[in-house]
C-alpha cells in the first residue's frame, strides 16, 4: 500500500509539472500578396476580426454572427501616413499572447503601435510605442 501511495504521488506530481505551458501566440494564415488594400486579422474570439487598411493603418473591429449581432466599428480612423506616403501592404498587424492586443507595424519606417480591441469602447486603444 505504501508503494502504491508513493507511486501515485510521484505520477500526479509529474503530471502537474508538465501540465503548465506558455500561452500560445495566435497563428495567422496570411497570404504574402502585398498588393491588397484590406486584410482581416483573426482574434482569439471566434466572432471578431480586425480589418486593417494596409495603405494607411486605419482599423475596424468586425463581428460576424449567425444571428442579428453583426457589426463593424472603428478602432482607429487616423491615417498613420500622408496621402503621398500611402502604399499597399505598408502596415501589418502582429498578434501578441494577449488576445485583445496586437502590434501594428509600419513595414517601411519601422514605427509600431499597440492596438487593443474590445467590446467596451473605453477599452479600445491605439498607442504609439516609442
Amino acid at each position: 500500500m505504501k508503494t502504491f501511495s508513493l507511486t501515485l504521488i510521484f505520477v500526479l506530481t509529474t503530471m502537474l509539472t508538465f501540465a503548465q505551458g506558455k500561452p500560445d501566440i495566435p497563428n495567422q494564415n496570411i497570404s504574402t500578396d502585398s498588393n491588397v488594400v484590406f486584410r482581416l486579422f483573426a482574434t482569439d474570439n471566434t466572432f471578431n476580426f480586425i480589418k486593417l487598411n494596409t495603405r494607411n493603418g486605419q482599423m475596424w473591429q468586425v463581428q460576424w454572427s449567425l444571428e442579428d449581432n453583426q457589426f463593424e466599428t472603428t478602432l482607429s480612423d487616423i491615417s498613420r501616413v500622408t496621402k503621398e506616403e500611402e502604399e499597399n501592404g505598408r502596415f501589418f498587424l502582429y498578434p501578441t499572447s494577449n488576445s485583445y492586443n496586437y502590434i501594428l507595424l509600419d513595414q517601411i519606417d519601422g514605427r509600431t503601435w499597440q492596438v487593443q480591441w474590445n467590446f467596451d469602447i473605453e477599452k479600445r486603444m491605439v498607442v504609439r510605442i516609442y
